[in-house]
């Protein structure tokens, strides 16, 4: 059995979670829910969600089905008891790991948020060029055409940043992320700098070489990266 302690710490995380979700959007009661699930990690029972968040059970159904919807927690094989009177209750548990849970918290999201946002955009663009190109001396319409498609632009490739993360195996996504422990602030400065100097062009031919490479030829790369007589030979300023 949990220490009483332990379990008021999960209780203000989840109350601290639920208010976060609120900014996001998310119904308070089901963000509530993901937060206590993430600090305790099940199995939870219906029963137990309602105690420990002081829901209503209509409010503590429909914060577990919309866990389920986004596919964050998964129903245990088997029942359990919750210390109550009566048959046992279906249990709940985390899916995965917090990288797992991320990539499934960002598909939800997306689905929700950018799908739908998309074709709106686009549509409004469309109208824009259009009554552009009919009164090509309306510079508000030229200039509402104008923003309309860098406002486009950004959402796709925003869109494209996070759906990278959907399809990725989690994984995979947490040995980049892993990149940030590894290296130091300065290098990390350094790095960017170069990102900066070189243009888009420049980067992309840059990763599709790279991207063709093996992992051995990748390392052997690496190693001779590391010599000084190459080094002296392609210059470091």
């Amino acid at each position: 059995m949990s220490s009483a302690e332990a379990e008021q710490i999960r209780r203000t995380f989840a109350a601290a979670w639920g208010e976060i979700g609120a900014a996001w959007g998310v119904t308070p009661s089901t963000a509530a829910v993901q937060g206590y699930f993430l600090a305790h990690g099940g199995p939870l029972t219906e029963p137990e969600i309602r105690r420990a968040l002081r829901l209503s059970h209509r409010a503590a159904s429909l914060a577990l089905a919309d866990c389920q919807e986004w596919g964050l927690i998964h129903r245990s094989p088997e029942a359990r008891r919750s210390g109550q009177r009566g048959p046992a209750a279906a249990a709940y548990e985390v899916v995965g790991d917090h990288w797992e849970w991320m990539r499934r918290v960002a598909k939800a999201r997306k689905e929700r948020e950018t799908d739908p946002v998309l074709p709106l955009i686009e549509r409004c663009v469309k109208l824009a060029r259009q009554g552009a190109e009919r009164d090509a001396e309306d510079a508000e319409l030229a200039d509402l055409s104008q923003r309309l498609s860098d406002l486009l632009r950004f959402v796709r490739l925003f869109d494209r940043g996070v759906g990278l993360i959907v399809v990725t195996d989690p994984r995979i996504t947490a040995k980049l992320f892993k990149l940030l422990e590894e290296l130091d602030d300065a290098t990390t400065h350094r790095l960017l700098d170069l990102a900066d100097a070189l243009s888009p062009d420049e980067l992309a031919a840059a990763l599709h070489a790279l991207a063709r490479l093996s992992p051995r030829a990748v390392r052997r790369l690496i190693a001779l990266a590391g010599t000084p007589g190459l080094t002296r030979l392609i210059g470091s300023g």
